[in-house]
């Protein structure tokens, strides 16, 4: 298989990992917030295979091809709630948002100690240079360079996951996670604003593209440097 290709389905695999992982979060939140809408729907589960069902454009199709046609996969899902359920607790519905993020942020943690136990165990080391998707370098045979690799990217694409929907920008989690810090009255008031105007999702998404590397890009290295504190990037 040429190597392009099967680092493309590499990306691809972890994204839908991570994807699940991150809509099972929501809905497992919101089922023990009080709606039970994602449980009915199938999406407690890190079984792929519903939230595909849901969400098979944002999934599949658009993944795929754009992995075929950049390497890169780019797509979205969501989990089902009910929105009177989030006007009625918008706490609730903030933590239910908040809990997308912080399950690719528990990956992330994983991948690190991961790293860790590699390099302790002498089949891992820091590599030459670093970057998105390359975090780790091995002279090891056998399964040690694909697990390498589906480490770094596990790694760099949750840790992207969970700075991008941590944006406090519609339609990202992030938007409803900053109803935490607002008066039930005054977050009610914010829910209905996002609701009843759809184009702040569109203008989110533009800023939230627009601003992702000046924000991600720090953050990043900072928690390298964490990983490989003798190893000087960025």
């Amino acid at each position: 298989m040429d190597s392009q290709l099967a680092s493309g389905l590499l990306y691809y695999i972890v994204f839908l990992f991570s994807t699940t992982v991150h809509e099972a979060a929501h809905a497992w939140a919101a089922t023990l917030g009080g709606d039970p809408t994602a449980y009915h729907g199938g999406q407690v589960s890190l079984d792929p295979r519903p939230h595909i069902a849901r969400e098979p454009f944002g999934m599949v199709i658009l993944p795929l091809l754009s992995t075929l046609a950049s390497g890169w996969p780019f797509g979205f899902a969501s989990a089902p709630y009910d929105p009177e359920w989030a006007l009625r607790y918008p706490r609730r519905a903030a933590w239910m948002a908040v809990a997308g993020p912080a399950s690719n942020l528990v990956l992330v943690v994983l991948s690190i100690v991961a790293i860790r136990v590699g390099v302790l165990a002498g089949v891992f080391y820091a590599p030459d240079s670093a970057g998105f998707g390359e975090m780790i370098g091995t002279d090891a045979g056998g399964i040690w360079p694909g697990l390498a690799a589906f480490i770094s990217i596990a790694f760099s694409m949750n840790l992207m996951l969970a700075c991008l929907n941590m944006f406090p920008l519609p339609p990202l989690d992030g938007s409803a996670a900053i109803t935490l810090l607002m008066s039930e009255s005054t977050a009610n008031k914010y829910q209905q604003m996002l609701w009843r105007t759809p184009m702040f999702g569109m203008v989110g998404m533009l800023v939230a593209w627009r601003m992702f590397d000046v924000i991600f890009y720090p953050i990043f290295w900072v928690v390298v440097a964490v990983i490989y504190p003798d190893a000087a990037y960025g």
